[in-house]
């Protein structure tokens, strides 16, 4: 009954936080998730691209996607042998999905104090999307590289 061991493959790293949806709560999420990268084997480069990702999906999350009552969720999913994180905002809004406009270099585009976030979330991440979390929510997925 020799029964080789299974091969044990690099554990990732996860947190899970859920977070009042307002104002406070988008900002205690990107304050967790600086302090939660920096305790993790995280490239600075990474956790300053993470920092600015969450602050704008958070702030997504609690604008776009709040239902009174409701909070949004943060979960960060590291894997230290790939340096590859995932960053989920899930919010109770299934019926309003994020969309990344164009850029426009127009006077009026550029005076504008809002609309640019998904443009730079695109811009920081390798790949973002959003998916249904059932029963009528969304998660907005962000996924970065760092350098090791």
């Amino acid at each position: 009954m020799n029964q080789s061991a299974p091969q044990l493959t690099s554990p990732h790293l996860s947190f899970t936080q859920l977070l009042s949806s307002t104002r406070r709560g988008a900002r205690l999420a990107r304050l967790l998730t600086v302090s939660q990268l920096r305790s993790w084997p995280t490239p600075q480069d990474l956790t300053e691209r993470a920092e600015l990702v969450v602050a704008e999906l958070a702030a997504n999350a609690v604008l776009h996607g709040h239902v009174p009552g409701r909070s949004f969720r943060l979960t960060l999913v590291f894997d230290a042998a790939a340096c590859h994180l995932r960053v989920d905002v899930t919010d109770p809004r299934g019926d309003r999905w994020p969309q990344a406009g164009p850029v426009s270099a127009t006077p009026e585009a550029l005076l504008r104090t809002g609309g640019r976030g998904l443009t730079l979330v695109d811009a920081l991440t390798d790949h973002w999307e959003t998916l249904a979390f059932p029963p009528s929510g969304k998660t907005v997925r962000a996924e970065l590289t760092g350098t090791s």
